[in-house]
């Protein structure tokens, strides 16, 4: 456990889906199958709340979300958040929203490295929860839809329209915000958005197997690299060649960088500790 962190004890157990830490590996496995795994505003919260505290626990080195049954997650559930949200005033709403919003940034701002595990319909929320991790492992037969137009909103939802056009460019993400038509696995694979398509049954295994080789190799060189990605998507070069310089000087001087070396002299391979 990090010795960075507030008085208040750290969450452990997570009502709204199931959470399971093994080897360096957390899971979150959205529980609500009948549904899809449809959100409700616990999970919202829920989930917002654990990526926040998940680097202060110093158990995990990678985050894996997916779904249970037939589903990744086919976003908010009509009946407990959009019948709801008809009976909220202003200020209710815009609380929801920067609810949902947070959620996005958690899991961008995480120095943790998160892959989503597309099982079936990544929809609405869902897909931009999938949109917003690092690695995008998709089954055969799972599908993105950004359904916000649908339902007679905006496209750009929970930070949708920023992150989609630097992963897509912007004319495929005008069309996949603005229309809402649904992606097959095929086409999320050819235009950016998925990492990686395998089959359905083998959706698990290769989660399992990303997230192994994420948890035993350097840990504190792929968070990095996370921090770097997300805060150079705006800055000028010169900014971007800056920060990059000082981090890159500051890894040189890690346990990491020290143990290739040593095992590079002595003809083995690193054991890789993050730090």
């Amino acid at each position: 456990m990090s010795p960075f962190r507030a008085s208040a004890a750290l969450t452990r157990e997570w009502e709204h889906f199931e959470y399971t830490v093994d080897n360096g590996v957390g899971t979150v496995t959205f529980s609500r199958p009948d549904k899809l795994n449809a959100l409700t505003f616990d999970v919202y919260a829920d989930l917002r709340d654990l990526v926040t505290e998940l680097p202060h626990h110093g158990d995990v080195r990678v985050l894996v979300l997916t779904g249970r049954g037939r589903g990744f997650c086919s976003g908010g559930d009509v009946e407990e958040i959009i019948g709801e949200l008809q009976k909220m005033d202003t200020a209710q709403l815009l609380e929801f929203t920067r609810m949902t919003g947070a959620v996005v940034k958690a899991l961008r701002e995480t120095p943790i490295p998160v892959i989503a595990a597309v099982n079936g319909i990544a929809a609405g929320a869902g897909s931009v929860l999938a949109l917003a991790s690092d690695f995008r492992l998709l089954a055969e037969s799972a599908k993105f839809a950004f359904l916000f137009t649908k339902v007679g909103l905006a496209g750009a939802d929970m930070g949708s329209a920023y992150l989609l056009p630097r992963l897509v460019g912007l004319g495929r993400a005008t069309e996949l915000l603005m229309l809402g038509d649904k992606v097959d696995a095929a086409r999320a694979e050819t235009i950016g958005l998925a990492t990686r398509v395998v089959p359905d049954a083998e959706l698990a295994a290769e989660a399992t197997a990303l997230a192994r080789r994420l948890a035993d190799g350097p840990a504190l060189a792929y968070s990095t690299t996370k921090v770097l990605l997300t805060r150079e998507l705006d800055s000028d070069l010169g900014s971007a060649i800056e920060l990059e310089a000082i981090t890159q000087a500051l890894l040189m001087t890690a346990r990491d960088h020290k143990e290739f070396y040593a095992a590079w002299s002595a003809g083995r391979g690193p054991q890789w500790t993050g730090r």
